[in-house]
């Protein structure tokens, strides 16, 4: 295991095909300013060439916060052009976590407000602290959100729940989260971690390829009809079936062993 600051609030722990982002400004609840957003967005963009060593990402935070939205004190008295270039470096990063080829699982530690909120909703697998609020509350500035908030939300817990988080700014509660569907599973503060490692470990032990090819196929198939979407899942299956890893699986099967996937 190695740790590697990639910013003053953004610490790096590597580990065997896993890697662990931690944003770690705990004074602020983990709020992103520019400088914070455009560091996280440079190593996902190194990322996505580096799939075949690093499988899986866990985002987390430090403290009671996870991400608690945007700086806003960046944003008093600043002019449109600057909140506008703000809003475009979110974009991108944002944009750049949900396309990555790797599996990323958020692990909130703590509040995930506005932005942090929303970079939650770029990951394929959210896990929640049994302490954790999250909510979107840029209505209550007269603002609504840029990062993907109207978009992501209302696929996540369906269009009338959306509206009610979104419009109202309330925060929803670990368990709400979960049962609306924003969530995949509430652990107890001190099991967060372990519970992110674990499920980590257990998709980084997959066939790389299919690991992989099965995060796309679910993520492109969300924005296609069915039969388009049938259509890509066979010809995937068939391209699979034609690796190594493909015919390593089936002929561990049969042995009754372990198989060991090689990424071919």
């Amino acid at each position: 295991m190695t740790t590697e600051n990639l910013h003053p609030n953004l610490v790096l722990e590597r580990r065997d095909g896993v890697e662990i982002l931690r944003v770690d400004r705990e004074e602020a609840l983990g709020a992103l300013n520019f400088e914070i957003m455009s560091a996280l967005g440079d190593y996902v963009t190194a990322l996505v060439d580096r799939k075949d060593e690093v499988r899986v990402l866990i985002l987390t935070g430090t403290g009671r916060g996870f991400v608690a939205g945007a700086d806003i004190g960046g944003y008093h008295g600043v002019g449109q052009t600057v909140f506008d270039d703000f809003q475009r470096r979110s974009r991108r990063t944002f944009d750049a976590i949900a396309a990555l080829p790797q599996i990323t699982i958020c692990a909130v530690n703590g509040y995930a407000l506005g932005g942090g909120f929303e970079l939650a909703m770029c990951c394929d697998f959210i896990l929640v602290n049994e302490k954790t609020k999250l909510g979107l509350p840029e209505i209550k500035l007269g603002l609504l959100p840029g990062g993907g908030g109207t978009q992501r939300l209302p696929r996540l817990v369906g269009p009338m729940r959306a509206k009610e988080i979104l419009l109202t700014g309330r925060m929803i509660t670990a368990a709400e989260a979960v049962e609306y569907g924003a969530a995949l599973e509430a652990c107890a503060p001190d099991d967060l971690m372990p519970r992110a490692m674990e499920l980590a470990e257990t998709l980084a032990g997959q066939a790389p390829v299919a690991l992989r090819e099965g995060k796309r196929v679910i993520d492109d198939g969300l924005d296609t009809a069915l039969s388009a979407g049938l259509t890509m899942e066979q010809r995937v299956l068939g391209g699979l079936f034609a690796t190594e890893d493909g015919k390593e699986g089936i002929a561990a099967f049969m042995e009754k062993r372990d198989p060991q996937f090689k990424g071919h």
